[in-house]
Protein backbone atom coordinates (compact mmCIF):
# COMPACT_ATOMS: atom_id res chain seq x y z
CA UNK A 1 0.00 0.00 0.00
CA UNK A 2 1.33 3.42 -0.94
CA UNK A 3 1.62 6.38 1.42
CA UNK A 4 -1.23 8.10 -0.41
CA UNK A 5 -3.44 5.03 0.06
CA UNK A 6 -2.60 4.87 3.77
CA UNK A 7 -3.66 8.49 4.19
CA UNK A 8 -6.92 7.84 2.44
CA UNK A 9 -6.20 10.36 -0.30
CA UNK A 10 -6.18 7.75 -3.04
CA UNK A 11 -9.44 6.01 -3.96
CA UNK A 12 -9.15 3.85 -7.11
CA UNK A 13 -12.43 3.89 -8.99
CA UNK A 14 -13.54 2.29 -12.25
CA UNK A 15 -13.20 4.54 -15.30
CA UNK A 16 -16.35 6.47 -16.24
CA UNK A 17 -18.52 5.21 -19.06
CA UNK A 18 -16.95 7.58 -21.57
CA UNK A 19 -13.47 6.20 -20.91
CA UNK A 20 -13.14 2.83 -22.69
CA UNK A 21 -11.25 -0.03 -21.13
CA UNK A 22 -8.53 -1.50 -23.31
CA UNK A 23 -6.45 -4.61 -22.85
CA UNK A 24 -2.86 -3.52 -23.59
CA UNK A 25 -1.59 -7.06 -24.28
CA UNK A 26 -2.47 -7.16 -28.03
CA UNK A 27 -0.69 -3.85 -28.53
CA UNK A 28 2.64 -4.92 -27.07
CA UNK A 29 5.50 -5.89 -29.42
CA UNK A 30 7.30 -9.21 -29.31
CA UNK A 31 10.21 -9.50 -26.90
CA UNK A 32 12.66 -10.05 -29.77
CA UNK A 33 12.81 -8.45 -33.24
CA UNK A 34 10.86 -10.38 -35.85
CA UNK A 35 13.05 -12.17 -38.42
CA UNK A 36 12.50 -14.13 -41.60
CA UNK A 37 15.95 -14.70 -43.15
CA UNK A 38 17.72 -17.63 -41.55
CA UNK A 39 14.45 -19.11 -40.26
CA UNK A 40 11.94 -21.63 -41.60
CA UNK A 41 9.70 -18.76 -42.68
CA UNK A 42 12.23 -17.74 -45.34
CA UNK A 43 11.27 -20.71 -47.53
CA UNK A 44 7.77 -19.29 -47.89
CA UNK A 45 8.95 -15.88 -49.13
CA UNK A 46 8.08 -14.97 -52.73
CA UNK A 47 11.17 -15.47 -54.96
CA UNK A 48 10.23 -12.52 -57.17
CA UNK A 49 10.02 -10.26 -54.11
CA UNK A 50 13.39 -11.49 -52.85
CA UNK A 51 15.06 -10.69 -56.18
CA UNK A 52 13.41 -7.27 -56.34
CA UNK A 53 14.49 -6.41 -52.81
CA UNK A 54 18.03 -7.56 -53.56
CA UNK A 55 18.31 -5.45 -56.72
CA UNK A 56 17.18 -2.35 -54.82
CA UNK A 57 19.54 -3.06 -51.93
CA UNK A 58 22.56 -3.31 -54.23
CA UNK A 59 21.55 -0.11 -56.05
CA UNK A 60 21.01 1.62 -52.73
CA UNK A 61 24.43 0.67 -51.37
CA UNK A 62 26.11 2.02 -54.51
CA UNK A 63 23.95 5.15 -54.40
CA UNK A 64 25.09 5.81 -50.83
CA UNK A 65 28.76 5.40 -51.77
CA UNK A 66 28.47 7.65 -54.81
CA UNK A 67 26.58 10.38 -52.96
CA UNK A 68 29.16 10.32 -50.18
CA UNK A 69 31.94 10.72 -52.77
CA UNK A 70 30.09 13.68 -54.30
CA UNK A 71 30.18 15.50 -50.96
CA UNK A 72 33.97 15.15 -50.89
CA UNK A 73 34.09 16.65 -54.38
CA UNK A 74 31.96 19.63 -53.35
CA UNK A 75 29.02 18.57 -55.52
CA UNK A 76 26.76 18.01 -52.51
CA UNK A 77 26.52 20.26 -49.48
CA UNK A 78 25.84 17.33 -47.15
CA UNK A 79 24.82 13.70 -47.36
CA UNK A 80 23.40 11.60 -44.52
CA UNK A 81 24.33 8.08 -45.60
CA UNK A 82 21.98 5.18 -44.90
CA UNK A 83 24.60 2.49 -45.48
CA UNK A 84 23.59 -0.49 -43.36
CA UNK A 85 19.96 0.65 -43.28
CA UNK A 86 19.11 -0.11 -46.91
CA UNK A 87 16.65 -2.86 -45.96
CA UNK A 88 14.43 -0.37 -44.11
CA UNK A 89 14.56 2.13 -46.94
CA UNK A 90 13.75 -0.29 -49.74
CA UNK A 91 11.08 -2.21 -47.84
CA UNK A 92 9.31 1.03 -46.96
CA UNK A 93 9.00 2.06 -50.60
CA UNK A 94 7.98 -1.39 -51.88
CA UNK A 95 5.34 -1.95 -49.18
CA UNK A 96 3.22 0.93 -50.51
CA UNK A 97 0.68 1.00 -53.30
CA UNK A 98 0.97 3.67 -55.98
CA UNK A 99 -1.85 5.73 -54.42
CA UNK A 100 -0.18 5.82 -50.97
CA UNK A 101 2.10 8.53 -49.61
CA UNK A 102 5.67 8.34 -48.27
CA UNK A 103 6.89 10.90 -45.73
CA UNK A 104 10.70 10.67 -45.56
CA UNK A 105 13.32 12.24 -43.33
CA UNK A 106 16.60 13.65 -44.64
CA UNK A 107 18.30 10.22 -44.43
CA UNK A 108 15.69 8.47 -46.56
CA UNK A 109 16.87 9.26 -50.09
CA UNK A 110 17.00 5.53 -50.92
CA UNK A 111 13.34 5.14 -50.06
CA UNK A 112 12.55 8.17 -52.21
CA UNK A 113 14.49 6.72 -55.17
CA UNK A 114 12.95 3.26 -54.71
CA UNK A 115 9.57 4.98 -54.79
CA UNK A 116 10.34 6.16 -58.33
CA UNK A 117 11.86 9.62 -57.90
CA UNK A 118 14.78 10.40 -60.23
CA UNK A 119 18.04 9.67 -58.32
CA UNK A 120 19.44 13.07 -59.29
CA UNK A 121 16.31 14.95 -58.26
CA UNK A 122 16.31 13.19 -54.89
CA UNK A 123 19.61 14.95 -54.08
CA UNK A 124 18.51 18.45 -55.07
CA UNK A 125 17.78 19.60 -51.52
CA UNK A 126 21.06 18.14 -50.23
CA UNK A 127 22.86 19.98 -52.99
CA UNK A 128 21.81 23.27 -51.45
CA UNK A 129 18.96 24.22 -53.76
CA UNK A 130 15.85 25.43 -51.97
CA UNK A 131 13.64 23.40 -54.29
CA UNK A 132 12.50 19.92 -53.29
CA UNK A 133 13.78 18.63 -56.63
CA UNK A 134 10.68 16.62 -57.47
CA UNK A 135 6.92 17.00 -57.60
CA UNK A 136 5.51 15.52 -54.37
CA UNK A 137 2.06 15.00 -55.92
CA UNK A 138 3.42 13.15 -58.94
CA UNK A 139 5.33 10.61 -56.90
CA UNK A 140 3.24 10.70 -53.71
CA UNK A 141 6.45 11.49 -51.80
CA UNK A 142 6.57 14.43 -49.39
CA UNK A 143 9.71 16.61 -49.42
CA UNK A 144 12.77 15.27 -47.61
CA UNK A 145 12.39 16.62 -44.08
CA UNK A 146 15.45 18.07 -42.36
CA UNK A 147 13.86 19.18 -39.04
CA UNK A 148 13.47 16.09 -36.88
CA UNK A 149 10.00 14.47 -36.86
CA UNK A 150 8.07 17.42 -38.30
CA UNK A 151 6.96 15.20 -41.20
CA UNK A 152 5.03 12.93 -38.81
CA UNK A 153 2.13 15.30 -38.02
CA UNK A 154 1.97 16.06 -41.75
CA UNK A 155 1.59 12.35 -42.48
CA UNK A 156 -1.19 12.06 -39.91
CA UNK A 157 -2.95 15.10 -41.34
CA UNK A 158 -2.84 13.74 -44.88
CA UNK A 159 -3.98 10.29 -43.79
CA UNK A 160 -6.85 11.70 -41.74
CA UNK A 161 -7.91 13.98 -44.59
CA UNK A 162 -7.87 11.04 -47.01
CA UNK A 163 -10.05 9.06 -44.60
CA UNK A 164 -12.55 11.92 -44.31
CA UNK A 165 -12.71 12.17 -48.11
CA UNK A 166 -13.19 8.43 -48.47
CA UNK A 167 -9.91 7.97 -50.35
CA UNK A 168 -8.26 4.55 -50.06
CA UNK A 169 -4.87 5.99 -49.07
CA UNK A 170 -2.26 5.08 -46.43
CA UNK A 171 0.61 7.31 -45.30
CA UNK A 172 3.95 5.80 -44.26
CA UNK A 173 6.16 8.09 -42.18
CA UNK A 174 9.87 7.40 -41.63
CA UNK A 175 11.81 8.70 -38.64
CA UNK A 176 14.98 7.86 -36.73
CA UNK A 177 15.45 6.99 -33.08
CA UNK A 178 16.55 10.56 -32.43
CA UNK A 179 13.31 11.84 -33.93
CA UNK A 180 11.35 9.75 -31.41
CA UNK A 181 12.58 12.15 -28.72
CA UNK A 182 10.89 15.12 -30.40
CA UNK A 183 7.51 16.49 -29.40
CA UNK A 184 6.21 16.13 -32.95
CA UNK A 185 6.65 12.36 -32.65
CA UNK A 186 4.38 12.15 -29.61
CA UNK A 187 1.79 14.56 -30.95
CA UNK A 188 1.59 12.67 -34.24
CA UNK A 189 1.13 9.27 -32.58
CA UNK A 190 -1.48 10.64 -30.20
CA UNK A 191 -3.61 12.21 -32.93
CA UNK A 192 -3.17 9.22 -35.22
CA UNK A 193 -4.52 6.86 -32.56
CA UNK A 194 -7.38 9.14 -31.50
CA UNK A 195 -8.49 9.62 -35.10
CA UNK A 196 -7.64 6.03 -36.09
CA UNK A 197 -5.86 7.53 -39.07
CA UNK A 198 -4.55 5.19 -41.80
CA UNK A 199 -0.88 5.90 -41.11
CA UNK A 200 2.15 3.71 -40.37
CA UNK A 201 5.17 4.97 -38.42
CA UNK A 202 8.53 3.31 -39.10
CA UNK A 203 11.29 4.18 -36.63
CA UNK A 204 14.70 3.23 -37.97
CA UNK A 205 16.59 2.69 -34.74
CA UNK A 206 20.18 2.96 -35.95
CA UNK A 207 21.63 3.31 -32.47
CA UNK A 208 22.53 6.99 -32.39
CA UNK A 209 21.02 10.46 -32.66
CA UNK A 210 24.23 11.92 -34.10
CA UNK A 211 26.51 11.05 -31.14
CA UNK A 212 23.83 10.35 -28.52
CA UNK A 213 23.20 6.60 -28.00
CA UNK A 214 19.67 5.29 -27.58
CA UNK A 215 20.24 4.50 -23.90
CA UNK A 216 20.52 8.24 -23.22
CA UNK A 217 17.29 8.98 -25.09
CA UNK A 218 14.82 6.55 -23.55
CA UNK A 219 14.38 4.08 -20.71
CA UNK A 220 11.63 2.13 -22.51
CA UNK A 221 12.17 -1.61 -23.18
CA UNK A 222 12.06 -0.69 -26.87
CA UNK A 223 10.78 2.20 -28.96
CA UNK A 224 8.02 -0.10 -30.18
CA UNK A 225 6.73 -0.31 -26.60
CA UNK A 226 5.82 3.37 -26.79
CA UNK A 227 2.89 2.41 -29.02
CA UNK A 228 0.81 1.03 -26.16
CA UNK A 229 0.78 4.42 -24.44
CA UNK A 230 -1.10 5.86 -27.40
CA UNK A 231 -3.43 2.92 -27.98
CA UNK A 232 -1.92 1.46 -31.14
CA UNK A 233 -0.06 -1.80 -31.83
CA UNK A 234 3.72 -1.81 -31.70
CA UNK A 235 5.94 -4.10 -33.79
CA UNK A 236 9.64 -4.86 -33.38
CA UNK A 237 11.54 -6.11 -36.43
CA UNK A 238 15.11 -6.84 -37.48
CA UNK A 239 15.83 -3.78 -39.61
CA UNK A 240 18.58 -5.56 -41.57
CA UNK A 241 16.24 -8.34 -42.66
CA UNK A 242 14.66 -6.86 -45.80
CA UNK A 243 12.05 -9.60 -46.08
CA UNK A 244 10.95 -9.24 -42.45
CA UNK A 245 10.71 -5.45 -42.69
CA UNK A 246 8.71 -5.67 -45.91
CA UNK A 247 6.36 -8.25 -44.37
CA UNK A 248 5.73 -6.24 -41.18
CA UNK A 249 5.23 -3.00 -43.09
CA UNK A 250 2.90 -4.63 -45.62
CA UNK A 251 0.77 -6.05 -42.80
CA UNK A 252 0.60 -2.64 -41.12
CA UNK A 253 -0.36 -0.93 -44.39
CA UNK A 254 -3.13 -3.46 -45.00
CA UNK A 255 -4.31 -3.03 -41.40
CA UNK A 256 -4.48 0.75 -41.82
CA UNK A 257 -6.22 0.55 -45.20
CA UNK A 258 -8.86 -1.77 -43.74
CA UNK A 259 -9.72 0.82 -41.09
CA UNK A 260 -7.65 -0.68 -38.28
CA UNK A 261 -5.80 2.54 -37.52
CA UNK A 262 -2.09 3.27 -37.09
CA UNK A 263 0.86 1.05 -36.19
CA UNK A 264 4.26 1.96 -34.72
CA UNK A 265 7.10 -0.20 -36.03
CA UNK A 266 10.65 -0.14 -34.71
CA UNK A 267 13.28 -1.55 -37.06
CA UNK A 268 16.48 -2.37 -35.20
CA UNK A 269 19.36 -1.53 -37.55
CA UNK A 270 22.68 0.31 -37.45
CA UNK A 271 24.21 3.38 -39.04
CA UNK A 272 27.49 1.95 -40.30
CA UNK A 273 28.86 5.29 -41.52
CA UNK A 274 29.00 8.67 -39.80
CA UNK A 275 25.88 10.77 -39.20
CA UNK A 276 26.85 12.93 -42.20
CA UNK A 277 30.08 13.78 -43.99
CA UNK A 278 30.56 16.53 -41.35
CA UNK A 279 30.54 14.05 -38.44
CA UNK A 280 33.46 12.18 -36.84
CA UNK A 281 31.85 9.00 -35.53
CA UNK A 282 35.13 7.69 -34.11
CA UNK A 283 34.73 10.16 -31.24
CA UNK A 284 31.73 8.35 -29.80
CA UNK A 285 31.86 4.68 -30.90
CA UNK A 286 34.47 1.96 -31.31
CA UNK A 287 35.46 0.37 -34.61
CA UNK A 288 34.74 -3.07 -33.13
CA UNK A 289 31.09 -2.13 -32.66
CA UNK A 290 30.78 -1.08 -36.29
CA UNK A 291 32.48 -4.27 -37.51
CA UNK A 292 30.08 -6.39 -35.48
CA UNK A 293 27.17 -4.86 -37.35
CA UNK A 294 28.92 -5.26 -40.71
CA UNK A 295 28.67 -9.00 -40.08
CA UNK A 296 24.88 -8.53 -40.08
CA UNK A 297 24.87 -6.68 -43.40
CA UNK A 298 21.42 -6.56 -45.07
CA UNK A 299 22.78 -7.27 -48.55
CA UNK A 300 24.85 -10.26 -47.41
CA UNK A 301 21.89 -11.70 -45.48
CA UNK A 302 19.58 -11.58 -48.48
CA UNK A 303 22.26 -12.69 -50.96
CA UNK A 304 22.93 -15.76 -48.81
CA UNK A 305 19.22 -16.66 -48.83
CA UNK A 306 18.95 -16.22 -52.59
CA UNK A 307 22.07 -18.28 -53.22
CA UNK A 308 21.11 -21.13 -50.89
CA UNK A 309 17.68 -21.41 -52.51
CA UNK A 310 19.15 -21.32 -55.99
CA UNK A 311 17.30 -18.08 -56.80
CA UNK A 312 20.41 -16.22 -57.93
CA UNK A 313 23.78 -17.19 -59.40
CA UNK A 314 27.02 -15.35 -60.14
CA UNK A 315 25.54 -13.88 -63.32
CA UNK A 316 22.56 -12.56 -61.37
CA UNK A 317 24.79 -10.98 -58.74
CA UNK A 318 27.00 -9.43 -61.43
CA UNK A 319 23.95 -8.08 -63.26
CA UNK A 320 22.70 -6.37 -60.07
CA UNK A 321 26.10 -4.79 -59.48
CA UNK A 322 26.43 -3.64 -63.07
CA UNK A 323 23.00 -2.02 -62.88
CA UNK A 324 24.12 -0.24 -59.69
CA UNK A 325 27.28 0.99 -61.45
CA UNK A 326 25.19 2.44 -64.28
CA UNK A 327 23.14 4.29 -61.67
CA UNK A 328 26.31 5.69 -60.09
CA UNK A 329 27.75 6.75 -63.47
CA UNK A 330 24.54 8.57 -64.40
CA UNK A 331 24.53 10.26 -60.99
CA UNK A 332 28.13 11.45 -61.45
CA UNK A 333 27.42 12.77 -64.93
CA UNK A 334 24.43 14.84 -63.89
CA UNK A 335 25.80 16.03 -60.55
CA UNK A 336 29.01 17.25 -62.19
CA UNK A 337 26.95 19.71 -64.21
CA UNK A 338 26.44 23.09 -62.57
CA UNK A 339 22.72 23.74 -62.09
CA UNK A 340 21.15 26.72 -63.86
CA UNK A 341 19.58 28.65 -60.99
CA UNK A 342 17.23 31.59 -61.48
CA UNK A 343 17.08 33.95 -58.46
CA UNK A 344 13.51 34.85 -59.41
CA UNK A 345 12.48 31.29 -58.53
CA UNK A 346 12.70 32.36 -54.88
CA UNK A 347 9.26 33.90 -55.28
CA UNK A 348 7.64 30.92 -56.96
CA UNK A 349 5.45 28.48 -55.02
CA UNK A 350 5.24 30.72 -51.93
CA UNK A 351 1.59 31.67 -52.31
CA UNK A 352 -1.01 30.67 -54.87
CA UNK A 353 -1.60 34.42 -55.34
CA UNK A 354 1.47 36.57 -54.54
CA UNK A 355 0.90 39.09 -51.76
CA UNK A 356 1.62 42.80 -52.40
CA UNK A 357 4.73 42.55 -50.19
CA UNK A 358 6.02 39.53 -52.10
CA UNK A 359 5.37 41.23 -55.42
CA UNK A 360 7.21 44.34 -54.19
CA UNK A 361 10.23 42.23 -53.19
CA UNK A 362 10.11 40.42 -56.53
CA UNK A 363 10.08 43.70 -58.47
CA UNK A 364 12.96 45.02 -56.38
CA UNK A 365 15.12 41.97 -57.09
CA UNK A 366 14.21 42.07 -60.79
CA UNK A 367 15.34 45.71 -60.95
CA UNK A 368 18.61 44.91 -59.19
CA UNK A 369 19.36 42.02 -61.55
CA UNK A 370 18.56 44.16 -64.58
CA UNK A 371 20.87 46.93 -63.33
CA UNK A 372 23.60 44.36 -62.80
CA UNK A 373 23.20 43.05 -66.37
CA UNK A 374 23.31 46.57 -67.82
CA UNK A 375 26.44 47.34 -65.83
CA UNK A 376 28.12 44.21 -67.17
CA UNK A 377 27.48 45.30 -70.79
CA UNK A 378 28.98 48.78 -70.41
Amino acid sequence: MTVMEQRGAYRPTPPPAWQPRMDPAPLLPDAEPYRVLGTDAAAKADPALLRRLYAHLVRGRRYNAQATALTKQGRLAVYPSSTGQEACEVAAALALEERDWLFPSYRDTLAVVARGVDPVHALTLLRGDWHTGYDPHEHRVAPLCTPLATQLPHAVGLAHAAHLKGDDVVALALVGDGGSSEGDFHEALNFAAVWQAPVVFLVQNNGFAISVPLAKQTAAPSLAHKAVGYGMPGRLVDGNDAVAVHQVLSEAVRHARAGGGPTLIEAVTYRVEAHTNADDDKRYRADAEVETWRAHDPIALLERELTERGLIDEDGIRHAREDAERLAADLREHMNQDPALDPMDLFAHVYAEPTPQLQEQRDQLAAELEAEREGAHR
